[in-house]
């Protein structure tokens, strides 16, 4: 297997040994972050990286060279799967922001008798004011979990 070799920035290695330290980090990402720092180490190869980890050998190739390649995304970006393909969204950009909006209105605006949203009591709402046909409070939850993560990204940032 190819040793691809890493030259990381002061700032890239302070971003991925945060990753490494959070607990809140999926583990996938930590151990991906793992890879990274340790090929930033001239010393060891994948082999070693490999087993110091307990990991496979070809994971350390395929981490490495993903890192190289994807060299003009953000840090966090760099080790986190690529997008899957599959059936584009039935929603459009105009129609998440609609619900982006009545997200924030409280529940009691549309005679409702509770306080705060749960999935299920948004999804029921954005489907009765005909933003979209149907939507999962699964689906509806995934969404502002992102939409969390992201502002308070660029809030703190």
């Amino acid at each position: 297997p190819t040793n691809y070799r890493i030259n990381l920035t002061g700032k890239e290695c302070s971003v991925l040994e945060q990753l490494v330290r959070t607990q809140t980090t999926p583990q996938n990402k930590v151990r991906r972050a793992k890879i990274i720092l340790l090929a930033n180490e001239e010393c060891m190869n994948n082999k070693q990286i490999a087993e110091k980890l307990s990991i496979d050998s070809s994971d350390v190739t395929v981490w490495t060279k993903r890192w190289i390649e994807r060299a003009g995304d953000e840090i966090e970006e760099r080790v986190s799967d690529l997008p899957r393909s599959g059936a584009p969204s039935r929603i459009t950009p105009e129609q998440w922001c609609q619900i982006m909006a009545l997200a924030c209105e409280p529940p009691e605006n549309y005679q409702l008798p509770i306080t705060h949203w749960s999935h299920k009591e948004l999804a029921r709402e954005v489907v009765k004011q005909g933003i979209v046909e149907t939507i999962s409070a699964t689906h509806l939850g995934d969404f502002l979990k992102k939409q969390t993560y992201s502002h308070t990204a660029v809030a703190i940032g």
